[in-house]
């Protein structure tokens, strides 16, 4: 797999991550500002745009911002599956951090962080 190539828009804040570009993906929606490409026949990640990413990677007082994956809920099982195999495997998770919070023992709700990224110049 070839090294990730980054994609920085300064007025959109946005960071496009591709890790095989000019691809065919299927898009998934893992949180508003936070959008999974993949082949899902070859269950692999093809990219990850990150939308409004100043406020993804801040830190706050008790460290890195979460947010919960609400697109998961709405996948097919089999697909929501195949997205967390995805998220847990390289090179996507040395982008993003899955965890869960667990308000009661019967109840999970998955969610995200964006590890802050360290960009070499050229790459972007």
């Amino acid at each position: 797999m070839m090294e990730p190539i980054y994609n920085y828009d300064e007025v959109s804040d946005s960071l496009y991550i591709s890790f095989a570009p000019g691809e065919q993906a299927t898009g998934i929606e893992l949180t508003d500002h936070i959008l999974l490409r993949i082949n899902k026949w070859e269950r692999r990640a093809i990219g990850i745009t990150l939308f409004d990413y100043s406020i993804l990677v801040q830190q706050t007082e008790m460290g890195p911002r979460s947010f919960p994956m609400t697109g998961l809920g709405l996948l097919p099982a089999e697909m929501r599956d195949l997205v967390l195999e995805i998220l847990l495997q390289p090179p996507v998770r040395d982008i993003l951090a899955l965890s869960a919070y667990t308000p009661t023992l019967t109840e999970t709700t998955p969610i995200i962080a964006v590890h802050p990224l360290t960009i070499v110049a050229g790459t972007a």
